[in-house]
C-alpha cells in the first residue's frame, strides 16, 4: 500500500503580518513548522504501514524552505517526499491550493491512499482534502477518528459526521483526513536527521505540471478574495481590585461590564 501524506509549513507565531493588499501572510523572516494536524498525518501513515506494509511520502506547496518539514517527516519514518515551489503558486486560496497539490500529486506518482491533518493552523478551512479528491476523482471522507482495517482494496474506519460516529469503508484509491484524536505522533529520529541527503526531496514547479494554464494557480486561480485580515487586538490593561469579598465582586462585574465581556 502506498501512501502520501499532504503536510504544509505554517507560522509558528501568531503574530503575522499581513500584506494589506493582497490579504495574504507575510511568511518571509518568520519562524515556521509543520502543521500540527498534518503530524497526526504522517503518524497513521507510518502505523498503517508497519501493520499493514507499503511505504509513505509526503508532498507539500510552498516556498523553498518548506523543505524542512520534508526532513521532518522523513526523520519520522516516511521514506521521501515532494516540495511544489513556484511564485506562480503564491497568494493561493483552499481552491487554488487544492488544484496545485492534485496536479503535484499526479506528477509525483500513483497512491492508494493519501492523508491529510484535519485543518491548518493559518487557514481552519478544513477543505483542502476534500477539494484534492473531487480533482483526483477520489472518494473521501473527513474528521477520521480511527482506522480498523485494510483489505481487498478498501480501509475499514470510523469517523465523526453530522454530530455522530459512524463507521465506514472506503474505496481506494481515497483520499482521508484524521482528527487530533486518531493517535500521538511520535518525535523524530535525530540519527535520521543525519542521513537524509537531497536524493530523498524533489521539486517540482509549474513547469513540470500537465495543466499549463497559468490562471489556474496562486491569486489568479483563486475562487475567494480576502477583504480584510488582522490579528485580534490585545488587551494591555491591568488593574488590581482591593476591599472586602462584597465589594471585590462588585468592581469585578463593573469590569467586565464595561469592557462588554457580559
Amino acid at each position: 500500500m502506498d501512501i502520501l501524506v499532504c503536510i504544509k509549513q505554517v507560522p509558528g507565531s501568531t503574530n503575522v503580518e499581513v500584506d494589506p493588499v493582497t490579504g495574504v501572510l507575510k511568511r518571509d523572516g518568520i519562524a515556521s513548522k509543520m502543521n500540527p494536524y498534518d503530524l497526526y498525518a504522517i503518524e497513521t501513515a507510518l502505523l498503517l504501514t508497519e501493520k499493514f506494509g507499503g511505504s509513505v511520502q509526503v508532498i507539500t506547496m510552498g516556498p523553498p524552505q518548506a523543505k524542512s518539514i520534508i526532513t521532518e517527516a522523513i526523520c519520522m519514518g516516511a521514506e521521501k517526499g515532494t516540495v511544489l515551489s513556484d511564485r506562480k503558486f503564491a497568494g493561493a486560496d483552499v481552491l487554488a491550493t487544492a488544484y496545485t497539490l492534485s496536479q503535484g500529486i499526479k506528477k509525483a506518482g500513483k497512491y492508494d491512499l493519501i492523508i491529510c491533518g484535519k485543518q491548518t493552523t493559518d487557514g481552519d478551512t478544513a477543505q483542502v482534502g476534500a477539494e484534492i479528491s473531487e480533482f483526483l476523482n477520489m472518494p473521501n471522507i473527513s474528521n477520521v477518528l480511527s482506522i480498523e482495517n485494510v483489505s481487498d482494496n478498501t480501509v475499514t474506519l470510523t469517523a465523526s459526521q453530522d454530530e455522530k460516529i459512524v463507521k465506514m469503508k472506503i474505496k481506494m484509491p481515497c483520499v482521508i483526513s484524521v482528527d487530533a484524536d486518531i493517535n500521538t505522533p511520535r518525535l523524530p529520529s535525530f540519527k535520521v536527521q543525519k542521513q537524509v541527503d537531497d536524493s530523498k526531496i524533489q521539486f517540482l514547479s509549474f513547469a513540470d505540471f500537465e495543466d499549463q494554464n497559468v490562471n489556474n494557480y496562486g491569486l489568479a486561480g483563486s475562487a475567494t478574495q480576502v477583504e480584510r485580515i488582522f490579528p485580534p487586538e490585545k488587551l494591555q490593561e491591568k488593574c488590581s481590585i482591593q476591599g472586602t469579598p462584597t465589594e471585590q465582586a462588585d468592581q469585578l462585574y463593573d469590569l467586565i461590564r464595561r469592557i462588554k465581556i457580559v
